[in-house]
């Protein structure tokens, strides 16, 4: 039995399946969940919270060593040239125990917190992108997070000791013809006897090419004894039937090992699933709620970076008269850089300390972050390029052949776009997390928005809505922003924090408001939601930016600087909120939607009179039909 190429469901089923694979209930309290119902609960984050003394020490102690590791063992520009990272390379990383950062350490793994391992990532990523998403890719996503949650006893001890020293795991979750819509997914997983067969093709296996373990998610079918549905399993590389047809090629990461993954009767023993059948999507995204936060982290070394190339090129490069840093146009863009970077790594910090301390629920938090840096981290990357001029679009190994710095910025470009797109795109992400900040409208309108349930189901519903509305709108009208003396023990930035205060009521006005007017249509309005999440996004940004800098100055490291740079971003951040609020309900998207239409129908063919394209005829999207591999395997482990 095999699955077909690919499976066609309605809209309803697959939005029924990502449903069900939601964490529904909310165990914990919710710094990111409650802004966006109004409730500015700066108690949640302040005062920062801070790691134990022996988890800095533990965590220092393996910074130092990772910083020589990279400053004499990772040469970025041979990666960037030859495209791939040295199997020494990978060696010395497997010898430093960099790949268990976050393994325990009674499975032989370093035990670092998810602080110090994002920081980790931060310095490997800033010398070399791929080589900081080979290591996020195993251990974020890969064979040890979910594990670590969902896996048995039996399960951890004979696979996180492989991870931890010398086996390199990859996530296979990707196909052909299914994204960010796993309804489609067609990998199969028959049972048979004590064991699972698997048929079917993985698209985009980050560490795909060099794995040794893969966590795959394939289609269980339900049958007497079995639930079904989507499962994880965790897979030797090596096993009989699995073909790496292809390493991709980008452009950016030039050093990634990504490939495509074939199937073909590849057996399985039962006892490595993971977690029960029809949990594998569940399992994914519960390993994502921490396992984003690898990707921001790694913008904070971009952001770093880029701010050290700007403050070096700027003082260095003069125009009529003086250096550029001193012209507003190009102050503007450092001014951006150097306050973006600074809040950009004040939510991953707090993001990623909230994780350690596991008191609250940060599955908004993770996700605001990746979304939020991952946007800007390309935004900062495109302004050092700017700042730069004609070198910043000139490559690094030019540069160097006609006798000046090799600054890779052109490519610092080019490997941050990607991040826009891994683990979730933009797109995606604004529709994830506008479903997580509605919730609480969902699960009290429920039937009374629900185009199939019956009157006396809405009745009821209504009843239900009526009680909540009645005690939480009335919160939405006044709140502490408003007075003026509200948070003064931030100084200068209390102004700033009741401009979050007041902003949060009022996206939650707007939020009830976009309930009313369109209801069940509400998930159809994606221009709007992702407006909301980026108000939410601005808001967290502010409120971490805040408290990290009344950290600074309480703890005398950098106080007056971070305060001048919290500041900045505030202000540069509250532009923002404005214009968003003002796009709530100022916008184009009506009119856009006609105009896709147009395009779609053919109305505009005309447009694209006078060019030539260089593509060729192939198909837009690969046959995956499940069957032996036609190819010789590409799969190299390294050893």
């Amino acid at each position: 039995m095999t699955a077909p190429t690919t499976r066609n469901v309605s809209e309803h089923e697959a939005r029924q399946v990502a449903e069900a694979a939601r964490e529904r209930g909310w165990r914990k309290p919710s710094f990111a969940k409650e802004l966006f119902l109004g409730r500015f609960r700066l108690d949640l984050i302040h005062p920062h919270p801070a790691p134990a003394a022996e988890d800095v020490r533990r965590g220092e102690a393996f910074l130092a060593a990772l910083r020589t590791f990279c400053e004499t063992q990772i040469d970025g520009a041979r990666i960037e040239r030859e495209g791939q990272i040295p199997d020494e390379t990978v060696r010395g990383l497997k010898e430093l125990g960099a790949l268990g950062m976050k393994i325990d350490t009674k499975y032989g793994g370093l035990g670092l917190t998810q602080v110090y391992y994002n920081r980790a990532l931060a310095l490997v990523g800033s010398v070399s992108p791929a080589t900081g998403a080979l290591l996020s890719a195993h251990q974020s996503i890969g064979v040890p997070q979910p594990l670590k949650l969902f896996g048995t006893q039996e399960q951890k001890d004979t696979f996180l000791p492989r991870c931890a020293r010398t086996d390199i795991s990859a996530f296979l979750l990707t196909e052909p013809d299914v994204g960010s819509d796993p309804a489609r997914l067609a990998t199969s997983a028959v049972p048979d006897g004590d064991d699972y067969v698997l048929d079917g093709v993985k698209l985009w296996t980050t560490n795909g090419v060099v794995a040794d373990l893969l966590v795959v998610m394939a289609r269980v079918p339900a049958s007497e004894g079995h639930k079904g549905g989507i499962t994880a399993f965790v897979v030797e590389a090596d096993a009989p039937g699995i073909t790496v047809e292809h390493r991709n090629a980008f452009m950016g990461l030039r050093g990634l090992e990504n490939g495509v993954t074939r199937f073909h009767r590849v057996r399985v023993p039962a006892a490595r699933r993971i977690g029960p059948e029809g949990a594998g999507l569940k399992i994914a995204l519960t390993t994502l709620n921490t396992g984003r936060l690898s990707l921001p982290a790694m913008c904070v070394g971009s952001g770093k970076w880029c701010l050290k190339i700007a403050r070096e090129w700027s003082a260095a490069r003069e125009q009529w008269g003086r250096p550029i840093a001193e012209h507003e146009a190009v102050g503007g863009k450092i001014s951006f850089i150097a306050a973006t970077t600074f809040a950009l790594e004040a939510v991953v910090e707090l993001a990623s300390q909230m994780a350690d301390e596991n008191r609250n629920d940060i599955r908004i938090e993770a996700a605001l972050a990746k979304l939020y840096g991952s946007e800007m981290g390309c935004l900062m990357a495109d302004e050092l390029v700017q700042i730069r001029g004609g070198r910043g679009f000139e490559t690094a190994a030019s540069l160097a052949a006609r006798g000046e710095r090799a600054v890779p910025a052109e490519q610092m470009l080019r490997d941050m776009r990607i991040n826009r797109i891994f683990e979730g795109s933009t797109e995606i992400m604004h529709l994830l997390i506008a479903r997580e900040a509605v919730d609480a409208h969902l699960s009290v309108a429920g039937d009374l928005i629900d185009p199939r349930a019956s009157l006396a189901d809405k009745g009821r519903a209504a009843a239900k809505a009526g009680g909540f509305y009645a005690r939480w709108l009335p919160t939405l009208v006044t709140g502490p922003g408003q007075l003026p003396r509200t948070y003064q023990e931030f100084g200068p930035l209390a102004g700033h924090l009741r401009y979050v205060e007041r902003a949060a009521r009022k996206l939650a006005r707007a939020t009830f408001y976009a309930m009313s007017r369109w209801q069940g249509r509400m998930e159809t309005k994606q221009g709007f939601l992702g407006r909301i999440v980026d108000i939410g996004a601005e808001l967290f940004a502010m409120s971490a930016a805040c408290v990290r800098a009344e950290h600074l100055r309480a703890t005398g490291d950098h106080g007056r600087a971070a305060r001048q740079l919290a500041d900045a971003f505030c202000r540069q951040s509250r532009i923002r909120v404005d214009e968003l609020f003002g796009r709530l309900w100022t916008n184009t998207d009506d009119l856009d939607r006609k105009v896709v239409a147009g395009v779609l129908g053919g109305g505009y063919t005309w447009l694209e009179e006078g060019i030539l394209d260089p593509s060729d005829d192939g198909p837009w999207i690969a046959d995956a039909t499940p069957g032996p591999s036609a190819t010789d395997s590409v799969h190299r482990p390294i050893r």
